[in-house]
Order: structure tokens, then sequence, then C-alpha cells
């Protein structure tokens, strides 16, 4: 029987497939440090009390991306490049949701509109991250290999999700609501198509590396298309509404190591 966890079971058990898998899942972890770690460094003066909370977002994501490459060593295996129709961060970008990175990359300070846009921008791609691990947790929080990593990266993203909750609410008593409302649309819009078209490409891909027969892509490909159809009908209200999380000041402490331990993230010992 076809199944999301009969599929995610053969991506696994096949080196290539899971190279690849953890390879896409790096790329965008690292790409996502390397962002809120420049918004940390750029918050404007009137909102400094979030950029430790960027900051330690960001380290989050970090450790993510190594967690992904310390599993593809304990294989013997290389992370591989990841092709351009796979890279949902960048993909985003072209399509001018959240904060460009050649305004990252400059040493100006953002504007509270900015961080408005990056916290909004947020919102809905943690909202992404956190159902799929939350699924990812269901399925493989107790396997002897992956286990412990599921269960730290689905904690991390639910705590980067009631964050962002958080923040936006402050900002909407400050008087952004309205602001914060068109561009979480906007960013939920734009996000799903995104994620089709990228599950998509990857599920291409897997199909040549394990080699589906034609029909079991097709039902995949199927599936990918009725989830695009069931948000674009009224599921991507998840993604915009807001609510105070049971987390509060979840990002408020210091980062959490992949040992466990608080303090600034170390190298993942999952080899």
């Amino acid at each position: 029987m076809l199944s999301a966890r009969s599929v995610f079971q053969e991506i696994l058990d096949n080196d290539e497939s899971f190279r690849l898998f953890c390879s896409v899942a790096a790329s965008g972890e690292v790409q996502g440090g390397w962002e809120n770690g420049r918004i940390s460094a750029l918050v404007p003066e009137s909102r400094r009390d979030l950029a430790p909370k960027i900051a330690r977002h960001g380290a989050d994501e970090d450790k993510h991306g190594r967690i992904f490459n310390a599993l593809l060593h304990k294989r013997g295996l290389e992370p591989m490049e990841v092709p351009r129709e796979t890279d949902y961060t960048m993909l985003l970008e072209a399509r001018g949701i959240g904060l460009a990175h050649d305004k990252l990359r400059r040493d100006e300070p953002l504007t509270e509109h900015d961080i408005v846009i990056y916290l909004a921008h947020s919102r809905v791609t943690e909202q992404r991250a956190s159902a799929q691990m939350t699924m990812l947790r269901g399925y493989f929080g107790d396997h002897p290999d992956l286990g412990r990593a599921v269960r730290m990266i689905a904690d991390d993203e639910d705590n980067h999700l009631a964050y962002c909750h958080e923040e936006l609410l402050r900002l909407a008593a400050d008087g952004y609501g309205r602001t914060i409302q068109r561009i979480l649309r906007e960013s939920a819009l734009a996000e799903m198509a995104v994620y089709r078209d990228v599950s998509l490409a990857v599920m291409a891909h897997m199909g040549r590396l394990l080699g589906w027969p034609q029909p079991k892509s097709a039902l995949l490909a199927a599936g990918i298309h009725t989830l695009h159809t069931y948000e674009r009908l009224g599921g991507w209200r998840r993604m915009v509404s807001l609510r105070m999380p049971e987390r509060r000041n979840a990002l408020g402490g210091p980062a959490r190591s992949a040992s466990g331990a608080s303090g600034a993230p170390e190298a993942p010992e999952f080899v």
C-alpha cells in the first residue's frame, strides 16, 4: 500500500535518495541560518530586543544543517549539489518573499517594516517546517539512527513557530496589524506554489533514483497537486492566523546543542 510513511521509508533505505533528501534539507537550513544571522546583525535600534532571538533562530538552523550532514557522514555519504528546482529558499526569494539577500549583504540597518516582513515570512515557512517535522517525528521518532535528530529538529521548529506568533502579535499591538495580515497572505499564497513545485521536483528526482514505475510517480504527483488545491481553497488560513502560543519566549534562552545541553550549538554527535 502506497503511503507517505512507506515513501519516506523507501527514500531513507536507499543511499542515493537519502543523500538527496539530506542535502536538500541541509542546504535550506544553512541558508536560513545565514539569513537569520544577518538579520540579527542589522536589526534597527527600535527592535534590538529581538536581535538575540533572531540570532538564536539562526543558530538553530545552522545546527540543523550540521545534523543532516552528520547523518550523511554516518552512512559514509557526502552532500550533493542541490538541484536548483529543489531549492525552496532560493525560489521563495525569487518570488520576492522575505528579505532579499542583496539587502542582507549590505551593512545598512533594517527598518521596522523589514522586521515585519521577516517575521511574517518566517511564520509561514515555519508552519510548513513544523508540520513536516511533526509528521517525520510520528514516523521515525523512535528510529535507532534518525530518531534523536528528528525529535530535536521538530522541537526546535515548534519553538520557531511559537516565537513568530508571539512577536507578530506584539508588532500587531504596535499598529502593524493590517500590514502583517497582508504580508502573511501574500507569503502564504507564494509559499504554497513554491512548495508544490519543489515537492514535484524532489519526487521526480527520487523517482529516477529509485526506479519508480510511471503510475507510482503519477500517483505521488497527483497527491502533491491535491494538497495544493486544498491549500488554495482554504488550507492557507492555517498559515496566516495568529494566536498567543503556549510556549512563551520560546527563543529567549540560549540555543540547545545537539547533545541537549544549553549554550552555543556544538557539532552534532550523530556519527
